[in-house]
């Protein structure tokens, strides 16, 4: 086990209803207590409604790690309980986009994931928060709040990473622009109109593998904000080519700040999509809550140390 974490007892919340959800309980029950564990208390979630229980039941009984098995909705709703607790976070990338474990460097495979939990390192990251509300990779409002209206659970299913850039394809037929004022730490403000999006990063990657910017961290004590600006069809395709690199903010569409704290202030109340959820609205305050969580990661990820 990860030599910082010093772990006796270790609870584990899978998602069954992830698609590897019941082979991943049974591998990581399995290696966990042939690595020597003195507890190991297994939680099994069969789908979404059963999730807040167990993850409180298990968080409750005050264990050294938590394993969570799921996607990034599911490992959001850890973080938040976990958030500036002495326990730690181990990660099994179950779901279909998995930006949380992309950004640290989290294998996708199944068996790599649970080595990571045996021989990786404790690091700490940054949480952002939104009104209060955690987040772990972006929080947005605009064209990002249709795309997840469209993005439901049966077109994953069927299209897997594909369906991230068909419900954006559907989502942007139907787009209204809005205007809206950013109101910096700094007491500045920017006013901007007819955007397509606003877009908030607490971490790295976001929407299956998009990424905020070049220089973005889950462990910089940052938020990297970026605006998009309707424009021309042309416009919109040229963004969208750069979307996965993170240089997007470097177009004349785009307009791109860090701040620790942001206000978002729209004329009408608006959604803001948390890693997928729709779980604030506008006006928001955007806040960075600086190393909230401690987590396992390989010992090559070059996202985050131990401050």
């Amino acid at each position: 086990m990860p030599a910082e974490s010093r772990t006796r007892h270790v609870a584990v919340v899978i998602n069954t209803a992830a698609r590897t959800g019941a082979a991943a309980l049974r591998m990581v029950e399995a290696e966990l207590r042939r690595s020597g564990v003195e507890a190991v208390d297994v939680h099994r979630v069969d789908g979404g409604a059963q999730l807040p229980g167990a993850l409180a039941e298990a968080v409750g009984a005050e264990p050294d790690l938590v394993v969570v098995g799921g996607g990034d909705g599911t490992v959001g709703c850890a973080a938040a309980l976990l958030a500036h607790t002495r326990a730690t976070l181990g990660v099994l990338p179950l779901g279909t986009a998995n930006d949380f474990a992309r950004t640290l460097e989290i294998p996708s495979a199944l068996p790599a994931a649970v080595d990571t939990l045996l021989s990786g390192k404790v690091v700490d990251v940054d949480l952002g928060r939104v009104n209060g509300s955690v987040f772990l990779n972006v929080a947005s409002l605009g064209l990002s709040v249709e795309v997840t209206r469209r993005l439901t659970p049966g077109l994953k299913r069927r299209l897997g990473q594909l369906a991230y850039p068909a419900a954006t394809l559907a989502a942007y037929r139907h787009h209204r622009p809005f205007a809206a004022r950013l109101e910096l730490a700094d007491g500045s403000t920017l006013e901007l109109g007819d955007l397509m999006q606003v877009a908030v990063g607490n971490g790295r990657h976001y929407g299956g593998g998009l990424t905020v910017s070049p220089s973005a961290s889950i462990d910089d004590h940052l938020l990297d904000v970026y605006a998009i600006e309707k424009g021309r069809l042309r416009d919109h395709v040229s963004v969208a080519r750069l979307l996965r690199s993170g240089h997007l903010i470097e177009h004349e569409r785009v307009h791109h700040l860090t701040t620790r704290t942001l206000r978002v202030v729209t004329d009408e109340p608006l959604d803001v999509n948390l890693d997928g959820e729709l779980a604030a609205m506008t006006p928001a305050t955007f806040e960075v809550d600086r190393n909230a969580l401690h987590i396992v990661v390989p010992q090559h990820s070059r996202a985050a140390r131990l401050d």
